[in-house]
């Protein structure tokens, strides 16, 4: 991957850790849904139903969150090479510039030379 930009890299990691914790919150909530339909009593069954929910919910929760700061991540490092590409860019135009009015000003100064001499 030598070629592969670094928000691209961000992104690519980020969904595979996002895969990850998902899987592992519908595992967890699959446990607590699998202990409800063993449990004896009706209190029991409804107490591990709302353990199941909440741990789908906190997972989907984390996982946001791991997306949106991954994608403000990769984001914010595009736009800042973009600047940088940006700034180089006007640097070599400031420079070509400069370049052409140096080599306006000794010919223009050579000119003057030559009428006063004339």
């Amino acid at each position: 991957m030598p070629s592969a930009d670094l928000d691209a890299v961000i992104r690519q990691l980020a969904k595979a850790q996002n895969k990850s914790l998902m899987g592992a919150a519908k595992k967890r909530s699959a446990f607590y849904m699998a202990k409800a339909g063993k449990a004896k009593d009706k209190e029991a069954k409804t107490r591990l139903k709302l353990l199941a929910n909440s741990a789908m919910e906190h997972g989907l929760a984390a996982a946001k969150r791991l997306q949106n700061s991954a994608d403000n991540t990769a984001d914010s490092y595009a736009r800042a090479i973009k600047n940088a590409a940006e700034e180089i860019a006007a640097m070599k135009f400031a420079k070509k510039a400069e370049k052409k009015t140096e080599k306006t000003v000794a010919k223009n100064a050579k000119n003057s030379v030559k009428k006063k001499a004339g």
